[in-house]
């Protein structure tokens, strides 16, 4: 079946070569792409699609036969020999496979590269090159091998130090009873001179290799960096080595030299690098329990730009929401070009079966030294992998954690003039994201509890009040800022079988048996009232019920009033189990404390309530409120039930709406804002008898 294998043969050569056209085609709309080597790599290309034609019109075809034994051992022999030889050349040499991984490389390459002999065997060797050059290089590559004639390029090498120009000679290696080689050799030369500047040479490229134990600068370095004379690098055009540098990032959360750089010197990377990492660690503990309890949205932000900084890299944080994965921020370097590739990559969720993706749906965090495929970040609307448009090629994942419950995924991605990530930086990450976790989860149970609080509150107070004929009628409710469990407040205006009653109360304590229990009370004194409308007889009865209920020895304040028209007189009678006393203001200003009294309801079977009974005139106010306004307190300065008579009798001849607005404004005033507990207040002025006017 030859023609049949050479079919499929031919079908896999095109698919390939559309490959090719299709990443050189990405690599030249990059910023940083050298459109030279593009060139270069697109004839190539183009050569070899017109040797692919002419051998098929010619066709020629593969001869020769295995080599016999005599042959097989003279090439054993000579391939010791070219095994010393290779291993001990002073010239980086990388042999590659024709399928492009490689598969030795000698002891220069790997000090180049800044890896062991055997890390790179069986990788890609493109991914040891930068992103921008990758196209170029897979077609240089491609061409050597159907040409058999070597060729030349330029491109940066991911090496030790970061991104390193290199001109890179490839040649096709046949050796007899094997597969043909790709024999890479590597040279160092001198990168392309910006504007005003002189290129760095070589030489100093390998004094940079020999300082390559420093850490990354951070890319919250800038203000040292321009003070020592240089530019600070952006994440997305930074090409400035560790070796240029010439000093440690400063610590995150202070800007200033970290312990590292005041307790070591160079000879020590790897304790500044340890102890980069524990004040990085440190900034992002101080950030979440200093501002606890923090919003989820801003945690993740302002943690997210310290990993920025403290670890010079690109940061996307992905969380969970409903049954997908959202994008929720990106954070990079803070130049212009550099926020609006964030926003740029922010507007996009992750992909399934992209790198946060994975993570999250494993549980599993990723490591990936040097990226092979560019697409692992998923790709742009335009079809361009954002791993290429972020200028990364390393990258790590985390999940966010809490040991529980994975709330999303953490991914980092760094360019190569910071360095690769390495197994501390995954393990750092692990610890932040968990960290992170523990936030959120904290933040979701207090807003689930707030939310609860919330209802439960409300539903304690009617939305809307029915309207008693001849009297106006105000209330409101303050919640607690210094306590977000519920209160126990509650208020009620409703009709008896000979008026209309009004009732405000307080359960001690606070939480949801709170909520319980100040639910019973209103209801109960509300069908009470609706059969027996004296005061006495209501809170007896009432009180009866919450004894039998046992609201975990909860005790009940409440103060109601029957209200009933009598000419041109309200008849106002008041029954009072240990709440506050309301307080009565005239037109005219004259203030008057009532009487009060009482045992609160739900301690004994025979407590009796206080009784008052009174005759209100048109302009007459009675003032209720719950004890949280009479305790509210200031250090220094006492409690506000000192001063709030003069300021009640100070609103004479105001509307009840504007009273309760008025001490309510003066009370947060008081106490500064910081509410203790929750405070109520109701409101009524007796206007003029029904049907008169």
């Amino acid at each position: 079946m030859p023609d049949a294998a050479g079919s499929v043969s031919a079908r896999k050569e095109l698919a390939d070569l559309t490959a090719r056209r299709d990443a050189l085609r990405q690599a030249a709309t990059l910023e940083d792409a050298s459109l030279r080597a593009t060139l270069d790599a697109a004839l190539a290309e183009l050569d070899a699609a017109i040797d692919a034609l002419a051998a098929a019109h010619d066709g020629n075809g593969d001869g020769g036969g295995p080599p016999d034994g005599a042959a097989l051992d003279a090439l054993h022999a000579e391939r010791r020999l070219l095994r010393a030889l290779f291993h001990e050349a002073p010239v980086a040499l990388i042999l590659v496979e024709r399928d492009g991984a490689v598969r030795r490389v000698n002891q220069a390459a790997g000090e180049l590269l800044g890896t062991g002999s055997g890390y790179a065997t069986g990788r890609p060797f493109t991914a040891f090159v930068n992103l921008p050059s990758r196209a170029a290089v897979d077609s240089l590559l491609t061409a050597v091998i159907r040409t058999g004639k070597p060729r030349q390029v330029r491109c940066e090498l991911l090496t030790g130090t970061g991104a390193t120009e290199c001109e890179l000679t490839a040649g096709l290696a046949r050796p007899r009873g094997d597969t043909d080689q790709l024999v890479v050799a590597v040279r160092e030369v001198d990168p392309p001179a910006p504007a005003g500047k002189q290129a760095k040479t070589g030489a100093r490229k390998k004094a940079g290799r020999a300082e390559a134990g420093k850490d990354a600068p951070s890319l919250a370095d800038g203000k040292a960096r321009r003070a020592a004379g240089q530019d600070a690098p952006s994440p997305a055009h930074g090409k400035a080595t560790r070796a240029e540098a010439g000093q440690d990032a400063p610590s995150p959360a202070h800007g200033k030299a970290t312990r590292a750089e005041a307790g070591q010197d160079s000879s020590s990377p790897v304790i500044a690098a340890v102890t980069r990492r524990l004040d990085l660690m440190t900034a992002v503990a101080r950030l979440l329990l200093e501002n606890a309890p923090l919003n989820e949205t801003v945690a993740l932000q302002r943690c997210a730009q310290l990993l920025a900084g403290g670890l010079a890299a690109w940061v996307i944080v992905d969380v969970a929401r409903g049954q997908r994965l959202r994008r929720q921020c990106v954070m990079g370097g803070e130049d212009q070009p550099s926020a609006e590739l964030a926003r740029a990559v922010a507007a996009q969720d992750p992909q399934p079966g992209s790198l946060p993706h994975t993570v999250y749906d494993t549980s599993s965090s990723q490591l990936i030294t040097r990226a092979d495929d560019a697409g692992i970040l998923g790709e742009s609307p335009d079809g361009v992998p954002l791993l290429m448009q972020l200028g990364a090629t390393s990258v790590l994942s985390v999940r966010l954690s809490d040991g529980e419950h994975c709330y999303g995924a953490l991914t980092l991605a760094r360019q190569p003039s910071a360095g690769h990530f390495e197994i501390a930086d995954l393990g750092l990450v692990e610890e932040i994201g968990e960290q992170l976790a523990l936030a959120i989860t904290m933040d979701r149970k207090v807003r689930r509890q707030t939310q609860v609080a919330d209802a439960l509150r409300y539903s304690l107070l009617p939305r809307e009040l029915p309207a008693v004929p001849g009297v106006e009628i105000a209330t409101t409710h303050l919640a607690a800022t210094e306590n977000p469990e519920v209160g126990g407040d509650f208020f009620d205006v409703y009709p008896t079988s000979m008026g209309w009653g009004v009732a405000i109360g307080d359960v001690s304590g606070r939480g949801e048996g709170v909520a319980a229990a100040s639910a019973a009370a209103r209801h109960a004194i509300r069908a009470v009232a609706h059969s027996a409308h004296d005061p006495a007889d209501v809170l007896a009865v009432a009180n009866q019920i919450i004894l039998a209920e046992e609201f975990s020895g909860r005790f009940i304040t409440a103060c109601i009033a029957h209200l009933r028209w009598q000419g041109r007189s309200l008849e106002v009678a008041l029954g009072s189990a240990g709440h506050p006393a309301p307080l009565l203001l005239r037109p005219d200003g004259e203030l008057r404390q009532l009487r009060g009294g009482g045992l609160p309801l739900g301690i004994f079977p025979d407590a009796g309530p206080g009784l008052e009974q009174l005759e209100l005139a048109a302009g007459d106010t009675l003032i209720f409120y719950s004890d949280g306004l009479a305790d509210a307190h200031r250090p220094g300065q006492g409690y506000f039930d000192d001063q709030l008579p003069g300021e009640v009798g100070a609103l004479a001849g105001q509307a009840p709406d504007q009273i309760l607005a008025r001490l309510q404004e003066v009370a947060l005033e008081f106490c500064q804002g910081k509410v203790h507990d929750d405070i109520t207040m109701l409101a009524l002025r007796v206007g003029e008898p029904p049907g008169r006017s």
